[in-house]
């Protein structure tokens, strides 16, 4: 576990990737009102956007043009709070960013999943005057299950405690010790600041002579993500079987997909799974042109030296590094729908591109996100519950650990009565017996 504040930005990359960012924290921490900040202090807010924002704060409140930005549909407006997932971009000279603007209610905890999942890093805030509350608990160890690389810990409405140096230490105590306790290795920094006013937002706060570290803009600027994707070899989930049946094409047969993992290369060895066919790859296509080497992230369009299966839902791995495939998993959820799951249920299972019926074998624990204790063997997972679970599918999934690759590693469980998202699921295990 790592607590980081750095002296300066200057450590920032000389060409920065995207950086994606999901802001999280309690109800009223000021998510909305801080990203309407960095979008207006970084210039990036069209005109006709502000002024329409302007005028709603008229009816809504003099200070609420700020989150208006992102809050979008009229529910939030009218009620204050953020509902739905706001996805905004902006961009400075030394980066780019795309901001997913997550709900703080616990009534839509399972947004907050949605933009974790993506996200490089989550900037969890919390009221200065409040601590570390449950909710907030709850989004760093949704940030710690979910992977993302890096947590900042925006400590708001510092004016509101008079910028009391103790009391910001003190709350970064209790976040430190409480991450620590969910990711061993999750770095971590902490920034005082005041998105109403704009301190250490974009611009350093004339407030604060206690504080040495960077705003939070020169940080995001700043802060490297590894771009290594995964820990595994070549993984391409196939999407689509392209034959374009014309004279001049009439033998191509592609496979088109994501790139989840790996390198690829024309002459690689590969498998099809879950088949388990040998074969090479002949070529790689892309709407560009050909490739020497395909990278994690690409969508590409595979050839292979012989005619083998191939079918969508099918996985092509390297045969240097071939994955679990299995019908027992045992696995992480984040349950999203208010009717509880239980043992014995029936849902299905959406990894990559194959979907298959599981049924609930066991609820192995529900994790308690204030102590992080691990209740064993519970009744029933409810709303916005944290627990381990052991699933049977119809047919053998091949995924990795989530662990070691977010993409293979992760599925969502469909409710089958209303085909409504019902949980965010990270593979722990699959058993290949």
């Amino acid at each position: 576990m790592t607590v980081e504040v750095p002296a300066s930005p200057e450590a920032a990359l000389d060409e920065a990737p995207l950086l994606r960012i999901a802001t999280a924290g309690s109800v009223d921490d000021g998510k909305s009102t801080l990203i309407g900040r960095l979008l207006h202090d970084t210039k990036t807010v069209m005109s006709d956007h502000l002024a329409a924002a302007q005028r709603a704060s008229e009816r809504y409140g003099e200070a609420a043009h700020l989150a208006l930005l992102t809050d979008g549909l009229r529910a939030e407006r009218e009620q204050g709070i953020t509902i739905d997932v706001a996805y905004r971009f902006f961009a400075t000279p030394r980066r780019s960013f795309i901001v997913a603007d997550t709900p703080g209610h616990v009534q839509y905890t399972r947004n907050m999943v949605t933009g974790a999942s993506t996200s490089d890093v989550a900037v969890v805030l919390v009221d200065a005057r409040a601590g570390l509350v449950e909710q907030s608990r709850r989004h760093v160890h949704i940030a710690a299950l979910m992977g993302v690389a890096h947590v900042v810990v925006a400590v708001n409405k510092m004016d509101l405690v008079d910028w009391d140096e103790t009391t910001f230490e003190t709350i970064v105590e209790q976040v430190v010790a409480y991450a620590h306790e969910c990711s061993a290795d999750l770095p971590v920094t902490a920034i005082p600041l005041s998105a109403l006013h704009g301190d250490n937002v974009v611009e350093p706060s004339a407030n604060i002579d206690w504080y040495a570290g960077p705003t939070l803009l020169e940080f995001l600027e700043g802060v490297e993500i590894s771009r290594a994707a995964s820990e595994v070899g070549a993984r391409l989930a196939v999407q689509w079987v392209i034959r374009p049946h014309t004279d001049e094409h009439h033998d191509y047969r592609g496979y088109a997909g994501r790139l989840a993992g790996g390198a690829l290369r024309p002459g690689d060895e590969i498998v099809v799974m879950p088949s388990g066919v040998r074969s090479t790859v002949a070529t790689i296509d892309t709407f560009d042109g050909p490739l020497e080497v395909a990278v994690p992230g690409q969508a590409i369009t595979v050839l292979l030296a012989d005619d083998v299966d191939v079918s969508r839902g099918d996985t092509i791995v390297a045969a240097s590094d071939v994955p679990p495939c299995g019908s027992d998993v045992v696995a992480d959820l984040c349950w999203m729908i208010e009717r509880p799951l239980r043992a014995g249920d029936r849902v299905m299972v959406k990894h990559g591109t194959r979907s298959t019926r599981a049924i609930v074998v066991e609820l192995v624990h529900e994790l308690d996100v204030n102590d992080l204790d691990a209740r064993p063997s519970p009744e029933a997972l409810p709303l916005n519950a944290i627990g381990r679970v052991r699933l049977r599918t119809a047919v053998p999934l091949v995924g990795d650990r989530y662990a070691a690759n977010r993409d293979t590693g992760r599925f969502v469980v469909v409710d089958e009565a209303t085909n409504t998202t019902a949980a965010a699921g990270m593979i722990v295990s699959l058993d290949t017996r």
